[in-house]
């Protein structure tokens, strides 16, 4: 950041009084400019014994396959965000069940929300976000395909709670060397 959003003006990065921490702050009205992580939420969408995946059609990993997710936006709740989300890279309309996982990505700034969700029919499809939309049984998952490791990271632990018939809320955190069992670089 160099300007102020408020005054136009050049800001400068000091620790403001009261405070502990760096802060982009306006040198003319004082503005402070607080970065926070970014919220993305997301659903695991359920047919039957299936889940619903998308081929991601943008960057990050275009071409990777994903669960749908997105970051949050202003004025929704992480499960209108998550339901808005799926509807955006798959067509599907979902029932959310309940909160699954939450993932901690500091190095990137992110929190993962994602939620347990019902789709109410079997009309999906891809959309400008996605090149393919697909409906998989545990073993068909393109594990070697996936795009972030948080995503590896739910649906293994999703697929073991499925088993034991008992979902619990999943806690955890992504780190760097994470991106080295995944075998491909991504971002962060």
């Amino acid at each position: 950041m160099n300007y102020c959003s408020h005054c136009g003006k050049v800001v400068k990065v000091i620790i403001p009084e009261g405070d502990n921490l760096p802060r982009h702050v306006c040198s003319d009205c004082g503005m402070i400019h607080y970065q926070n992580p970014k919220i993305v939420t997301g659903c695991i969408p359920e047919w039957q014994d299936k889940i619903l995946l998308c081929k991601r059609g943008i960057e990050p990993r275009h071409g990777l396959w994903t669960l749908p997710a997105g970051f949050m936006e202003n004025n929704e709740t992480t499960a209108e965000g998550a339901a808005r989300e799926t509807r955006e890279e798959t067509l599907a309309e979902v029932e959310i069940v309940e909160l699954y996982s939450l993932f901690n990505i500091p190095h990137i700034s992110q929190v993962y929300l994602l939620f347990r969700a019902r789709m109410n029919d079997l009309d999906f499809g891809p959309t400008h976000e996605s090149l393919e939309v697909a409906l998989f049984a545990e073993d068909e998952i393109p594990w070697e395909e996936l795009a972030f490791p948080v995503i590896r990271e739910t649906l293994l632990r999703y697929f073991n709670d499925r088993s034991n018939g008992e979902y619990k809320l999943q806690l955890g955190d992504i780190t760097p060397a994470m991106k080295k069992q995944m075998g491909k670089p991504w971002p962060g």
